[in-house]
């Protein structure tokens, strides 16, 4: 089962993974939390109308791994739409912004501290051993599912990856390339995310 995840009898997902594994993944998902920005205080009071009223940003973020996360929800496939037509999308996106962003974000921030706490749970049971299995209910793995693939968008976004000819140019990159080692973690991961989708198809 080494560096793939495998299922589990009754739902979920098992991997093995080393210490260095476990640190990265770790270290990747802390990078992504501070990326998308803390929640609300956790010692405000809850007040259910006021959050329904809670409007979030208009405007794209200016981190392009943001924008990656967090696209426009309206744009043209087909090409550059007219000055008409670029308006009305660039509206109806800031609406759809408004109300939708700080659900997403909250949704991605609860999917990677998941990440983070079960590596943590991890570590504390198998310190000194060298690495452990992660065991992973099925609603864990739905959320590690989700975090992987934000991981992957946001480093393919620092690589410069749009499409899968980009994919393939990664594989031929020297070694001594300074892109290297965030070319194979972004390449790990994809193994891991593929495995992992395996393991919850009926």
């Amino acid at each position: 089962m080494p560096g793939t995840f495998e299922p589990l009898p009754g739902g979920g997902a098992a991997v093995a993974l080393d210490d260095v594994e476990i640190s990265i993944i770790r270290s990747l998902a802390v990078q992504l939390l501070e990326l998308i920005g803390p929640g609300p205080a956790e010692d405000a009071p809850a007040d259910p109308l006021a959050e329904l009223f809670n409007d979030g940003p208009s405007e794209p973020p200016a981190d392009p791994v943001l924008k990656r996360l967090f696209p426009d929800a309206y744009g043209d496939p087909e090409g550059t739409p007219q000055a008409k037509e670029a308006e009305e999308q660039r509206a109806y996106s800031a609406e759809f912004r408004r109300y939708t962003e700080n659900d997403l974000r909250a949704g991605k921030r609860d999917n990677a501290l998941t990440v983070v706490r079960c590596l943590d749970g991890l570590s504390t049971a198998s310190a000194g051993e060298g690495g452990a299995v992660l065991k992973l209910s099925v609603e864990e793995s739905q959320q590690w599912l989700s975090a992987l693939n934000d991981l992957r968008l946001a480093i393919g976004s620092r690589l410069d990856i749009a499409d899968e000819d980009d994919t393939d140019l990664l594989y031929r990159l020297p070694d001594e390339d300074p892109r290297k080692p965030m070319v194979m973690a972004y390449l790990w991961l994809g193994g891991l995310q593929e495995t992992l989708v395996a393991t919850l198809l009926p």
